[in-house]
């Protein structure tokens, strides 16, 4: 089939917290999207219904949303995915991505995101789709040698976790692609920290258990949910001795998928191109929580407690080659994070599993 004429895309994991949001600008864009996920990080829907955020993407872009619950490992069943559409591209989102979990079970790790990426990679390939966007990390650079981190910052050194090394692990597999098949343009987007919700408030990040992530974890506070957070460290170079990072808005980050899809469909090229999304500011943990505090009108509680290991002072990108080879750039403040944030919350205390 020919792909070049196609507007279809398939988005792996799509219905987790960054692919749900990814999807509203593709439609919104002219793409037909089809999502396919194993709902191992996605709140399921009721018998015979689509995943709940996927029904909450659908009345937000008043169509339906084509989606198969396939785990990646399942080669057969990708397989006849593949044989039912003409995809002119795969976003790739499947993957584990709890930094500490990924401590604790490594080879579950490596087996769903490195063996499911190369069941993907071989599917695409078999089906003659050779373009990809992959949804990588900053966790690539380890421990930052410099700041702003640019895309020519070493990347594999001194990786702390089995979350950061999977992604390193899946580039090189890429990049090995790429050099092996001049067919293949391969973007990979290295994330620096996504937070936020959609401005709606009917799609947000929903974290089963505790959070991982600052922003989530400092919303469920101020809603109540619980107590109070632990700052690991107010002892570093920083401005206020808490760690800074690069916070990143999900529907900036959601846009920058777009624009990747957009460079892949109409460059001339091949290979394999790796690009930073972020801001290119950083924010410190308490200025996070003093920003989400004055937005909601609640006190964050906040516990000062160790280091923890493996945290570093300070990370946070140039972003400058996104904004040249793709034309995008992050738009939204760290008060626009934390009030769509906020709104999601608010409204959805429980997650997706409040009652409405």
């Amino acid at each position: 089939m020919d792909s070049t004429k196609s507007k279809c895309v398939l988005l792996t994991g799509g219905a987790g917290y960054v692919g749900s949001h990814t999807i509203i600008p593709l439609i919104e864009s002219g793409y037909e999207v089809v999502v396919l996920d194993n709902l191992s990080n996605a709140c399921k829907g009721n018998e015979g219904q689509n995943p709940v955020p996927i029904s909450q993407v659908e009345k937000l872009v008043g169509k339906p949303v084509t989606f198969y619950n396939v785990d990646l490992l399942d080669y057969d069943s990708l397989s006849k995915v593949f044989d039912k559409h003409n995809f002119c591209c795969v976003i790739h989102f499947a993957g584990l991505k709890a930094v500490g979990e990924s401590c604790i079970i490594p080879l579950t790790y490596y087996r769903v995101n490195v063996s499911g990426s190369i069941n993907l990679f071989q599917v695409m390939k078999e089906h003659n789709v050779k373009k990809l966007v992959f949804s990588s990390s900053s966790t690539v650079y380890g421990e930052p040698q410099f700041l702003p981190i640019t895309e020519s910052h070493p990347v594999g050194q001194n990786l702390l976790n089995g979350y950061a090394k999977s992604k390193y692990y899946i580039e090189g597999i890429i990049q090995d692609l790429c050099n092996s098949d001049k067919e293949w343009f391969v973007i990979i987007l290295r994330y620096f920290n996504p937070v936020g919700a959609h401005p709606s408030g009917t799609l947000g990040e929903d974290p089963t258990g505790i959070p991982n992530n600052l922003m989530p974890y400092v919303a469920q506070v101020a809603v109540g949910n619980r107590p109070c957070i632990n700052v690991f460290g107010n002892d570093y170079n920083t401005i206020d001795g808490t760690g800074v990072r690069d916070y990143l808005h999900i529907m900036d980050l959601a846009e920058g998928h777009v624009s990747a899809l957009k460079k892949l469909q109409n460059a001339d090229e091949n290979g394999a191109i790796a690009i930073n999304l972020g801001t290119g500011n950083g924010y410190s943990v308490i200025q996070v929580i003093d920003m989400f505090s004055q937005v909601s009108g609640q006190k964050v509680k906040y516990d000062i407690v160790d280091r923890r290991s493996g945290d570093c002072a300070s990370s946070y990108c140039d972003a400058s080659f996104a904004k040249s080879y793709l034309g995008w750039e992050a738009k939204r403040t760290l008060k626009e994070m934390c009030e769509d944030t906020w709104r999601w919350q608010s409204s959805y205390p429980q997650g997706f599993l409040t009652k409405k």
